[in-house]
């Protein structure tokens, strides 16, 4: 079984080489001015053509509108897009029907209740990505360093593919892959020197991890 790899949150050509040359799956672009791994939409276009044919590109976005969605599919030529905001499934209906792209929908989890939107998005999504949920104060809703209760996924029933994120890190990926039996990981803050800020060695230690976890999972 293999594991998928995503480092997401990646916004220049240095590190986005890295997280290539190491092996990544999937490569996130963040599209999402608060946050410190914003880009901007021509330095998307030079990070798409690097990324194109090595890694599935990922535009991340937060409640974003039409207009702006537009762009960054003209722009990015993304393979799948993640919204990361409160969109509802009637809004990812309509996402769906309008750019034809896969969706990753993600779900802020705290405790058990906030799996109850689950089945609806599952019937829509093409993968679901859960995250640990933001405080109240927060700014943006992820990529916040913040660690979920894996246990609440123990007993999740859910033939859609999904991911976990939310505070890993090479050391602890592992740990989270048993508990929640993930078919991919994905991290930002944790392979980063200080926020928005890529380390390379963090990535290559990442990716490392993930797939020697791969392996204990294949045995």
């Amino acid at each position: 079984m293999s594991l998928l790899v995503k480092i997401c949150g990646l916004s220049t050509r240095e590190t986005l080489d890295v997280a290539l040359g190491a092996g990544a799956d999937m490569v996130g672009f963040v599209f999402f001015p608060p946050s410190p791994r914003h880009v901007g939409l021509e330095t998307a276009r030079e990070l798409g053509k690097q990324a194109k044919g090595r890694a599935v590109k990922v535009a991340l976005t937060v409640d974003a509108d039409d207009a702006t969605l537009e762009n960054i599919v003209e722009t990015l030529r993304p393979d799948i897009l993640q919204l990361h905001g409160k969109e509802t499934t009637a809004r990812l209906r309509d996402i769906k029907a309008k750019f034809g792209l896969p969706l990753m929908k993600a779900l802020p989890v705290e405790t058990a209740a906030d799996l109850v939107p689950l089945a609806g998005y599952a019937a829509v999504a093409d993968r679901i990505l859960f995250d640990a949920r933001a405080p109240k104060e927060a700014t943006r809703p992820g990529g916040l360093g913040a660690v979920f209760d894996w246990r609440l996924l123990e007993k999740l029933d859910l033939e859609l593919p999904f991911m976990v994120s939310g505070g890993l890190n090479a050391s602890n990926l592992a740990e989270a892959v048993r508990v929640t039996c993930a078919g991919g990981v994905d991290v930002s803050s944790g392979v980063e020197r200080s926020p928005g800020v890529k380390d390379p060695d963090m990535i290559r230690d990442f990716i490392r991890a993930a797939r020697a976890t791969e392996e204990l999972m294949v045995r």
